[in-house]
């Protein structure tokens, strides 16, 4: 199998220059950012978008591409692939097909978050031997993951407090939402709602 073509974004996209003043500003508006980005969310489930558009930053292997893989009804089966390949288990390179519904719920995240920046993953599929072999070394890994099927994804946002993540992803009351302070990430995944602290 030929390795898919990663579309490169520019760095600078995610920039985030902060100041005093920028930071009052946008610790005053969190909350006019939610319910905007909540209203925007229920605004998109009651007439759905024509297109979906995701952009993704693997920070292990260092793969970039933002593309549309939702359109006009339509999951993109060449944009899924595309997806799939960037999401692999980096320490094999194991390529396994990603949830759709969890790409949605990234993308109903962005909508919440007002945000057009990139998801920086930090772990995506995980295959069964990776997950037991990280599970050795830390018991909050859990047996029977949800990254070995395709359906967790551990991110962050570069510039933006991953609580404020963690907070938008609890706000949509949809799958798993864990928050790893010491990591400083946010684990979402298309299970049960549900949420931990570690």
């Amino acid at each position: 199998m030929n390795k898919p073509i990663i579309e490169s974004i520019n760095s600078n996209d995610d920039r985030f220059v902060a100041s005093r003043r920028g930071f009052l500003k946008t610790v005053a508006g969190i909350s006019l950012l939610t319910l905007s980005g909540i209203e925007s969310l229920n605004a998109a489930v009651r007439s759905p978008p024509a297109h979906k558009t995701i952009a993704l930053n693997h920070v292990h292997t260092g793969d970039k591409l933002k593309l549309t893989y939702f359109e006009q009804g339509d999951y993109i089966e060449d944009a899924l692939q595309e997806i799939n390949y960037l999401m692999r288990d980096y320490h094999t390179d194991a390529v396994h097909p990603i949830d759709p519904a969890l790409l949605d719920q990234l993308y109903d995240l962005k909508l919440v978050l007002g945000i057009n920046k990139s998801f920086v993953v930090t772990s995506g599929y995980r295959s069964p031997r990776t997950n037991a072999r990280l599970r050795k070394k830390n018991r909050g890994i859990a047996k029977h993951s949800l990254h070995m099927q395709g359906r967790a994804i551990d991110l962050h946002v570069g510039g933006l407090d991953t609580r404020k993540i963690r907070n938008a992803a609890l706000e949509m009351h949809r799958g798993g939402v864990g928050y790893c302070r010491r990591g400083n990430f946010v684990h979402l995944d298309t299970g049960s709602f549900r949420s931990w602290l570690s």
